[in-house]
């Protein structure tokens, strides 16, 4: 595959670093670096490989990663899966400059306020509909923590497929689930409905205190990630969503 290549200001451009005129000024004054030699000449093109991070620098600090990003996001509570919505949102936690991208980065699925846990985000949007495409089947699990416990029929009743949500008319796909207490329970979708989780216990008579998304495909979240902390997701990584 012949490896592409860019313009330096127009690669820096899409990733956020700024306008053309901004990058030419940071050129002249020896702001941007590769291979240890300035770049002053903006208009140059560049191979854009998969190395181009550890071999340049804009403004004293390495390149941020060229398109094709996928971040792994420990969601707190409390935050919002949305570029424009008022409050706290998932994309805070990012670089200002990241929201600058083009193509732009954005949630793979989304949780909703009050769920936290393991959440992706891309800018590579046929990985995104690879991952959220029914087709594929990709399963999500969850830790719910119930507000009565468990009628022990639960389980049955997910597991069957005939269950219909309120306001809805196709039944869900079979889900499993994994009693771990009296009120607690871990399930397994590989749909992504609208608060499909929180409705699905709702449907059987009872209500969801609390949600964190474990999994994703064969991803876990990562154990060192602490609520709001995020990190690039590593090739195998990528390859274990579909595993």
């Amino acid at each position: 595959m012949k490896t592409p290549t860019a313009r330096v200001d127009k690669l820096l451009g899409s990733m956020g670093y700024g306008s053309r005129s901004e990058i030419a000024r940071l050129g002249k004054v020896g702001g941007i670096v590769l291979d240890g030699v300035d770049l002053t000449d903006v208009s140059k093109r560049i191979a854009v490989t998969p190395d181009l991070p550890s071999r340049m620098q804009v403004d004293g600090r390495p390149l941020d990663p060229p398109a094709g990003v996928v971040l792994i996001l420990n969601k707190p509570l409390g935050m919002t899966c949305s570029h424009k919505e008022d409050g706290d949102l998932v994309y805070d936690v990012l670089p200002d400059r990241w929201r600058r991208r083009d193509p732009a980065i954005s949630t793979i699925g989304r949780l909703d306020k009050q769920t936290s846990g393991l959440l992706l985000l891309t800018d590579d949007g046929d990985l995104l509909h690879r991952v959220i495409s029914p087709k594929r089947h990709v399963a999500k699990v969850y830790h719910a923590t119930l507000a009565r416990p468990l009628a022990g029929t639960e389980g049955d009743v997910f597991a069957a497929g005939g269950l219909v949500l309120e306001g809805e008319d196709k039944p869900l796909a079979p889900a499993e689930l994994e009693v771990l207490s009296p009120t607690e329970a871990r399930l397994t979708v590989t749909e992504g409905r609208y608060h499909m989780v929180r409705r699905m216990f709702a449907a059987v008579g009872n209500h969801v205190e609390a949600l964190h998304r474990e999994r994703v495909g064969g991803l876990v979240l990562p154990a060192d990630l602490g609520p709001g902390d995020w990190r690039l997701a590593t090739g195998a990584e990528v390859e274990a969503i579909f595993a």
